[in-house]
């Protein structure tokens, strides 16, 4: 196999896997970690892939705030799946807590409250998604809007909290790093969130399996501080293994179904490299 070809085929699993641990790489490929490590160098500084604690990954987590509608774009379905999960846990009468991001559109989208329900959001978009719903009480928060979330954030938004305690956080995240935490690129988006995990009985992550093993600028939160975890699956079963060990409540959602993982370690099917040859 010739350079150009492992190349390729590294980011062709990228494509599929968003990161890649080096020593993976090289029992794939059948090459040795210092092969593969000059083989990211070269990719890394052709700007077709990003290097991180002995991975790669195809996006570089510290890059500037994305505009949200070119988010609404990626990883349609698994978002769509995701959120559709997510809504099934909010309860007749509940009081809950949505921050922003396009996987909070989709489970605002996914909502349908046969009786009473409260939102609190930051979200514009969340809130008038909710909005068409006669049976949902939105409280909006007020602050400084982001213009590439289309979401509010700062102190006036965090003050509102303290007046509020709600059952479940739905939260998205850009970055989840099992050893640094949950992340996103907005500093004053972190500080909310920490309030709002503070406001909430338990916090649940929505996030689709590209933001494992990446980090953004602003840390929220620890792994200790989440309850639950929702993605696709095409999360990798290691990373799947270290959540169910850190006590997190794992839920991956695949064509409208989801198999949870717990303390009892239940079975489930992963998805295995596809190199091509």
């Amino acid at each position: 196999m010739t350079k150009e070809e492992r190349h390729e085929i590294i980011l062709d699993m990228l494509m599929q896997h968003s990161s890649l641990l080096v020593t993976d790489l090289a029992e794939q490929l059948n090459v040795s970690s210092v092969t593969i490590r000059k083989d990211l160098t070269e990719l890394e500084r052709a700007k077709k892939l990003y290097r991180n604690h002995g991975k790669a990954i195809l996006i570089d987590p510290y890059s500037e705030n994305r505009n949200i509608s070119d988010k609404e774009k990626l990883c349609v379905d698994e978002k769509r799946a995701i959120g559709s999960y997510a809504a099934g846990l909010v309860t007749p009468k509940d009081s809950i807590l949505i921050a922003s991001g396009t996987t909070m559109h989709a489970l605002a989208r996914s909502i349908s409250s046969p009786e009473k329900l409260t939102v609190i959001t930051a979200s514009l978009e969340v809130a008038n998604i909710l909005s068409t719903n006669k049976d949902i009480d939105i409280i909006q928060l007020g602050g400084l809007l982001r213009h590439s979330s289309l979401s509010v954030v700062g102190k006036y938004a965090e003050s509102a909290l303290s007046d509020f305690s709600c059952s479940k956080l739905f939260i998205g995240v850009d970055g989840i790093d099992l050893d640094f935490g949950i992340t996103t690129t907005d500093l004053m988006e972190a500080s909310l969130n920490r309030v709002m995990i503070q406001t909430a009985q338990k916090t649940i992550v929505l996030a689709d399996s590209s933001k494992f093993g990446r980090r953004g600028f602003s840390k929220i939160c620890d792994m200790e501080d989440v309850d639950h975890i929702i993605t696709d699956s095409k999360i990798s079963k290691a990373t799947a293994n270290r959540i169910e060990e850190l006590g997190i409540d794992l839920t991956i959602v695949e064509d409208r179904k989801s198999t949870r993982l717990n303390s009892s370690h239940q079975a489930i099917s992963y998805a295995v490299f596809c190199l091509k040859k």
